[in-house]
């Protein structure tokens, strides 16, 4: 087994509020009966949610720890400073802190390979957001983005690999100076033609040789391209993050029954030590169903 400790820059403030939460979650399965009965401590550090600051509240009761939210809303890099300030301090009275933003880059005219790649403003953008996310106290960008980097008009991959490296040696630096580690996220081959498994993520990942340059691995990306636990077990050296949802209906856990136990065994024998975060179509009744089910399916492997 390998020993996998990814880097997360907490900030102080999110620190202290992630571990209280932790520990609560720990104390909830122990009175429960859940972590006495299997003997395994809980896989997460934390578990949270993709959604806006606005549903923070009900999302907290319902068990999220944390919140992922949208760089063009949140993080508002387009935007002058006073839109982002109002996010700001919207974010001091949520009751809950944003560990990550996805989303990342969105507008048309950012082009990551191809032809018409404009690597200088792609950093120009991503700059903002890291500079951003940090002082919002949060860690994690996560690079999906399909529309910069799918292949158009017979790009070939290989060209694609090599530039696609290049951006993120550049990306790299950028992100470590704000404490912010990019997770590049594969993609189903229905949203993006590049990058759709964790092996192809991997070995970008691995040739960019940067620290702050790291994989999400994404349960549901992972069901629609047929990715097995084989597949993660290869990549953990690079994990660094991890978001579920079932594939069918890119519902919560819990809603069509699906079964993770395989990729969270991975994730266990592999010492995982990281958040997990859902990103999926759900109602708020299926929320707090759904961290339970998590929670029950991780501590039975």
């Amino acid at each position: 087994m390998s020993r996998h400790t990814p880097l997360l820059p907490w900030s102080r403030r999110n620190f202290i509020k992630l571990s209280a939460l932790a520990a609560g979650t720990l104390a909830f399965g122990q009175r429960r009966g859940a972590a006495s009965t299997t003997g395994n401590p809980p896989l997460f550090t934390a578990m949270g949610i993709a959604a806006p600051l606005a549903s923070a509240a009900e999302l907290k009761e319902a068990g999220a720890q944390f919140l992922t939210e949208g760089v063009g809303s949140f993080l508002v890099p387009d935007k002058g400073e006073a839109e982002f300030a109002l996010n700001l301090e919207r974010l001091a009275a949520s009751p809950l802190p944003v560990l990550a933003c996805n989303g990342f880059i969105r507008p048309a005219h950012l082009r990551c390979v191809g032809a018409e790649a404009n690597h200088d403003q792609v950093l120009d953008w991503a700059d903002i957001c890291f500079k951003r996310l940090h002082r919002a106290g949060g860690s994690l960008i996560v690079f999906g983005s399909g529309g910069s980097r799918e292949l158009r008009d017979g790009w070939p991959k290989d060209k694609a690999d090599e530039q696609f490296v290049a951006l993120l040696k550049r990306m790299g630096p950028l992100a470590e100076a704000q404490g912010i580690v990019v997770v590049v996220e594969q993609l189903q081959a229905r949203e993006c033609n590049y990058i759709n498994h964790l092996s192809e993520a991997a070995a970008v990942i691995r040739a960019t040789g940067h620290p702050n340059v790291r994989l999400l691995a994404d349960f549901y990306h992972m069901a629609c391209m047929g990715d097995t636990p084989s597949d993660l077990a290869g990549a953990m050296d690079v994990v660094a993050h991890v978001e579920i949802a079932e594939k069918e209906g890119r519902t919560v856990p819990g809603v069509q029954g699906e079964d993770f136990r395989p990729f969270l065994r991975v994730l266990r024998e592999h010492r995982y030590k990281g958040a997990i975060s859902i990103e999926g179509k759900f109602e708020p009744s299926q929320v707090s169903g759904a961290f339970k089910e998590i929670r029950r399916q991780a501590l039975e492997v």
